[in-house]
């Protein structure tokens, strides 16, 4: 099977420091909007508010319930009291993890302290780069209300007076190193009147682990993986969803961690098997008519790029992403790439707020 190549460098573009969101504006809904029309290729300036008036009754809004978790702890090496910066990514077993660590000398068989806790943790395996997974002498759970702290991206450099203001109103399964910044926008207000509208309000889940925090490599380009991210969409979702398609609604995707979900669960709809996953999605078979969705729990490694055969998602609720992002290729394989990139210098140019505290973009 032959795919378009894709490079990084092919997603760049030049970001001035003043147009990164520090804070989030207030109220959550007053975020601008930029509207995004694939077929014709125009914008239209918008208020996040204004989101219902591109919604139909017989649409789907859906969203990713994951509620990030204080992720970020504290520790110093044993004995020698070296500092370390642990961030936790994924759960293991028990009392392993997945983290990133920032220190020096982080080998394996090194002891870590955990600080504000009775907590001790080993190395018991270097995986690439920064990439550790920790045996912690406990579970370390209970602790992390206390001792955690929320792991804002790098480029946010002001403390949140709120740590809500980084969660979704609708956050409800805790799992996740970073938050789904699309669904920081809503409001209950703006939920209950998208409801009465008679919009279907869906869930799933997709907890972000570590492939929001470290740079691409060429080798996941190549075999269109990601960093594996656990995902679920319930049966009582993929049956809301599969009716919504059948009587010609749109699955309006709230974030790109939404769109891995359902576009995960249309491949396991077509009989793909778990390692034939990210593959699939390039390939041209068509989706199940009267099963268009099919319900998974499972961890996926799905990449979108250009060249993906999207079958599930109609229209896209983001953000603005980073430069050489794997969010930004699959922005740009949603619609084309130079459109894309035309979309962010007009916004860059307009004075919209870019990142996870930034204002937003429906794409239709």
């Amino acid at each position: 099977m032959s795919l378009p190549p894709c490079r990084p460098e092919d997603f760049d573009y030049a970001l001035p420091p003043e147009r990164i969101a520090q804070t989030a504006v207030e109220p959550r809904d007053s975020a601008r909007l930029l509207v995004v029309r694939r077929q014709d290729g125009t914008f239209e300036q918008r208020t996040f508010r204004d989101l219902p008036d591109y919604l139909a009754p017989d649409d789907a809004l859906v969203l990713n319930q994951t509620r990030v978790i204080p992720a970020r702890l504290r520790a110093r090496k044993v004995p020698s009291g070296g500092a370390v910066e642990i961030l936790l990514a994924q759960k293991l077993a028990d009392a392993r993890w997945l983290a990133l660590l920032g220190g020096k000398r982080l080998n394996v068989g090194t002891r870590l302290r955990v600080e504000g806790a009775d907590l001790e943790a080993h190395i018991c395996e270097a995986r690439e780069g920064a990439e550790r997974v920790l045996e912690f002498s406990a579970p370390v759970e209970p602790h992390l209300p206390h001792i955690g702290e929320l792991p804002l991206p790098p480029y946010i450099h002001h403390k949140l007076s709120d740590p809500e203001r980084y969660q979704t109103v609708y956050s409800r399964v805790e799992g996740s190193a970073a938050a789904p910044t699309a669904g920081l926008h809503f409001t209950p207000e703006l939920l209950l009147r998208i409801r009465a509208m008679g919009v279907a309000l869906v869930y799933c889940t997709l907890h972000v682990g570590l492939g929001t925090f470290l740079p691409l490599r060429e080798d996941q380009i190549a075999a269109r993986r990601l960093h594996a991210e656990y995902a679920e969409l319930s049966l009582e979702a993929a049956e809301q969803l599969n009716a919504v398609k059948l009587r010609g609604g749109r699955i309006v995707a709230v974030g790109t961690t939404t769109v891995r979900t359902l576009e995960t669960a249309a491949l396991y709809a077509l009989g793909a098997p778990p390692e034939r996953l990210p593959l699939a999605g390039y390939q041209e078979a068509e989706s199940c008519a009267w099963r268009p969705l099919s319900a998974f729990s499972a961890p996926t490694e799905l990449f979108i790029m250009p060249g993906f055969k999207f079958r599930a998602v109609d229209a896209l609720v983001t953000n603005f992403h980073l430069p050489k992002s794997s969010l930004l290729m699959l922005v740009s394989a949603f619609a084309e790439r130079e459109l894309i990139l035309r979309a962010y210098q007009f916004a860059i140019e307009a004075g919209y707020r870019f990142y996870s505290l930034g204002d937003a973009m429906l794409i239709l």
